[in-house]
């Protein structure tokens, strides 16, 4: 699990180091370092430069390439200087290494690779004309590109780009920040890694979420077990316009595929005959109805629910007033770990939440996108993907909840702990996507704790499920389904980094 941090708290943390009895030069000389061992440099590099400290960086890298006998040069798109960035400019020049002005027209065809020095995680706004020009120019040289810290025009907090450049590799800087994932980011970087520089942290930190954190939740199983062991689970959904027989099948696959013992649908009754071909493994609870809309029997229910650990409130429920019923209900009625998804969000959205949602004895997990999530908060869509992170925090805090809040990175929060899951594919911006998201889920709270790690895993593997199916065949084509059938290969990964039973980790 690694560290995640927004623009302020890096900066906050940088200047409490430096106060601390480290030396800014110190700082820049690590991080020049850091993106010398990040890449194998060979060919003659270009590294573009801005002003500030990010293109002391640069410089450093200069020295160090000299050191190691690889040519390059530094290429300037102002003369402006921090006091750090000056000191090694000034050696860049006593040294003799090669210093060039850059515009629009400089012509980047004799380089080997160029090193994008120009604007730091501090960059907010649009690209001044100079600027736009170097991006695109470093963009249309068809050269590998390394960005220092962040790509240039990227924000550093939300991952925004109207123009920034495309690295080949990304070297951050001291800790990850948040632009290095959310917004545009996935588009723009090739890859991505992390050089510690000595900052400690000050302030607050998020979590990006790996494989190996997920073992606790996808623990061994034991040979004594049965399926009561991993949990019942149901998944309630489903209307006469949105019957979705396959997507309701798909997400009782998906819940069973995740691991818990015995899944089950609960709908309407009229759609029984329309979704009962697809099921195998998954059983029915059928719904009094009036025109297709469920109704709310508590008897019904009630027997529906008995010794269910887990509840998805999900797609194809339609907008029916009896659906808040029902919801009320359960939200007053019953103790278990509730998934809201879908027309399940859409229907909260309706109600009064601060009292449902604080007064409930479920632990309620909501899985927005940001449009449902505009309708949850009243927070308009262009603001909630300003600062996603924020907005997910402070609605999770207020409203005693776990949010999952999709997107290209995943943020998973209960306002106290957050987790960025950064899985996923273009492939899955598909119809049925998010209902596997939402069976795996259930799955998952079959049999563990009702926590964000566990949610989080739950996106994680949606997500790697999600790649696993692209790479078998296309962006273009794929379909929710192949999602699921990807599931447990996706969970063997997990699984097999787990080491062997007897075997201690070295501490």
């Amino acid at each position: 699990m690694q560290t995640v941090v927004d623009v302020k708290t890096m900066r906050e943390s940088d200047a409490a180091a430096i106060r601390g009895g480290v030396a800014g030069r110190a700082l820049m000389y690590r991080a020049g370092e850091g993106i010398l061992r990040a890449y194998p440099f060979k060919g003659k590099t270009a590294i573009v430069c801005g002003s500030g400290n990010n293109a002391g960086d640069g410089y450093v890298l200069a020295l160090l390439l000299q050191q190691a006998a690889v040519p390059c040069a530094i290429l300037l798109v102002e003369e402006r200087f921090s006091e750090d960035g000056l000191f090694y400019y000034t050696e860049c020049k006593r040294r003799g290494i090669e210093i060039l002005p850059f515009d629009g027209e400089t012509d980047l065809s004799s380089y080997a690779e160029i090193v994008d020095c120009l604007l730091g995680t501090g960059f907010r706004g649009e690209l001044s004309p100079r600027y736009a020009a170097a991006v695109a120019r470093i963009n249309q040289s068809g050269r590998p590109v390394i960005s220092a810290d962040i790509n240039s025009g990227l924000d550093g907090d939300s991952g925004h780009a109207e123009l920034c450049v495309r690295s080949t590799l990304t070297v951050s800087v001291g800790t990850y920040k948040s632009g290095h994932f959310l917004g545009d980011a996935k588009d723009v970087i090739g890859s991505l890694c992390n050089v510690d520089i000595g900052i400690p942290i000050r302030g607050r930190e998020r979590f990006l979420l790996e494989a190996e954190d997920l073992l606790p939740v996808f623990a061994e199983r034991k040979q004594n077990s049965h399926k009561g062991s991993y949990g019942y689970v149901s998944i309630l959904g489903g209307c006469p316009e949105y019957a979705g027989a396959v997507k309701l099948a798909n997400l009782s696959a998906s819940a069973l595929r995740a691991g818990c013992g015995v899944a089950k649908l609960i709908l309407p009754r009229s759609l029984a005959a329309s979704v009962s071909p697809y099921l195998l493994e998954s059983t029915l609870a059928l719904l009094l109805e009036e025109d297709g809309q469920a109704l709310l029997s508590p008897e019904i229910l009630d027997r529906a629910l008995v010794g269910q650990r887990a509840l998805a409130i999900v797609m194809g429920w339609g907008r029916s007033p009896h659906n808040r019923e029902i919801l009320r209900y359960i939200l007053q009625k019953h103790a278990l770990s509730l998934v809201i998804d879908a027309d399940g969000l859409n229907t909260l959205s309706e109600m009064e939440l601060s009292s449902l949602l604080r007064e409930t004895s479920c632990r309620v997990i909501l899985t927005p996108h940001p449009k449902e999530m505009e309708r949850l908060c009243g927070i308009p869509v262009e603001q909630i993907l300003r600062d996603p992170i924020r907005c997910a925090e402070e609605f999770a805090r207020a409203h005693g909840v776990i949010l999952l809040l999709k997107g290209p990175c995943t943020v998973v929060t209960d306002g106290e702990k957050t987790y960025l899951v950064n899985r996923g594919c273009a492939g899955m911006a598909t119809a049925g996507s998010g209902d596997v998201l939402s069976g795996i889920l259930a799955g998952l709270l079959g049999y563990a704790e009702a926590s964000p790690l566990t949610v989080a895993a739950g996106a994680y593997l949606a997500g790697r499920a999600g790649e696993l199916a692209e790479q078998k065949g296309n962006a273009i084509s794929m379909t929710a389904s192949d999602t699921v059938s990807c599931i447990g290969k996706a969970v063997s990964e997990i699984c097999k980094l787990r080491l062997p039973t007897g075997q201690k980790e070295e501490v």
